[in-house]
């Protein structure tokens, strides 16, 4: 019950490995061509930023609705929720490549352009990183006061930090449809400045719950397949798979009705956003972008024994991963590089990026018990069982 992980030191090299070469690569990218790298930056770590966020929002959903058969996983979505502060730093570094991103920065859009004038109240440098500042503080703090409660009701029992952890998840899942809104509009779609769509914020935030659920059932499984969590079972997958299967309906209604409400309207405003893409040879990534985040899991997890299946459901996680990435890419290249471009850079970004994170969050893990011992519903987590 007190298991703790024991991080290899094979696997503690291949992080570290991961970084070397991210590092290398990294560096060779904002000499040779830095637009390319400060878009590879902002997506890798929005990426990794997003499953953390996707996390701590799974976590509290499981605090809030008490449920018991998810309690003896929560170890893990905390240990994601860490890597928040590391994306918080290296987010600030955006202020040195604010005009290779973002049109809205140059002085001659301001002078010329009249929506960026109107737009400029809010779109400006210093308000665009006070609040950047003010989001990174909020999610610091909250993740920070979850994970402090989850460990001192290890320590203690009762139910005087379960309720804690439910009254802090309800503040933080309020405080996140906020921030994460806000903070999706200036990162993200703030790029195509001329474009807006009042689906975008939901549809990442559904994103971001939809992939950091899929990685923490990832984690699970190899965890389970390396020795930890023995009492893992077939309902549990069941219902893992459940929120995959939710969360990909979910996310392919809200990727469609942006698209279907824009091309039905035929505002040029508006279809200026999909057009842009499709003309510069984005248009093949759009329907991959469809097939891998909606079509393949939908089909795939339509089966009660597949759900059950933990190869399938792992090998699914997985493609999941690269379909996170291609959603973000589709967002993000064609508004700073004007085309699809993939290579090394892009590779090693990535690299980079995955082995400080697996890093971060071996070490979080490593930390404490891996089973919360105290949790009033481990009995029912530990014995859990559908039908």
């Amino acid at each position: 019950m007190d298991t703790r992980i024991t991080v290899s030191k094979r696997f503690q090299y291949a992080a570290y490995a991961l970084i070397a070469i991210g590092a290398a690569v990294i560096a060779y990218g904002f000499i040779t061509q830095p637009e390319r790298a400060w878009a590879n930056l902002l997506l890798n770590n929005y990426y990794f930023l997003s499953l953390a966020i996707g996390a701590s929002f799974f976590l509290a959903i499981q605090h809030i609705t008490q449920s018991g058969w998810s309690s003896m996983f929560k170890r893990v979505p905390e240990a994601m929720m860490s890597f928040v502060p590391f994306a918080g730093v290296i987010m600030l570094l955006l202020y040195f490549g604010m005009h290779s991103l973002y049109h809205w920065t140059h002085e001659e859009a301001l002078a010329t352009d009249a929506l960026v004038q109107h737009k400029s109240p809010y779109l400006n440098i210093p308000f665009f990183f006070i609040r950047m500042v003010l989001f990174f503080m909020a999610w610091t703090v909250m993740t920070y006061l979850l994970r402090k409660a989850s460990l001192t009701e290890d320590e203690k029992g009762g139910f005087v930090y379960f309720e804690k952890s439910e009254l802090l998840s309800k503040i933080h899942i309020f405080l996140l449809a906020v921030t994460f809104s806000f903070a999706t509009f200036d990162w993200i779609m703030s790029i195509d400045v001329h474009w807006f769509s009042t689906i975008f914020s939901l549809r990442n935030f559904v994103s971001a719950f939809y992939h950091g659920s899929a990685v923490i059932v990832l984690i699970v499984i190899l965890l389970h397949q390396k020795g930890y969590f023995p009492k893992l079972n077939e309902s549990h997958m069941l219902d893992f798979s459940r929120y995959i299967f939710m969360l990909c309906i979910v996310w392919g209604y809200f990727t469609f009705s942006q698209f279907m409400l824009i091309w039905y309207a035929n505002i040029p405003e508006e279809t200026e956003y999909f057009a842009h893409r499709w003309h510069l040879g984005f248009k093949v990534i759009f329907y991959v972008n469809f097939a891998i985040n909606w079509f393949l899991p939908f089909v795939l997890l339509l089966s009660q024994k597949i759900n059950k299946n933990i190869s399938i459901v792992k090998a699914l996680c997985i493609v999941l991963i690269a379909g996170q990435y291609i959603d973000l890419y589709e967002q993000i290249f064609p508004g700073v590089m004007n085309g699809p471009v993939f290579g090394i850079i892009e590779i090693g970004f990535f690299a980079g990026f995955t082995g400080l994170f697996a890093l971060v969050v071996s070490r979080s893990l490593s930390k404490a018990a891996l089973i919360p011992r105290n949790h009033p519903y481990l009995e029912e987590s530990m014995h859990h069982h559908v039908h």
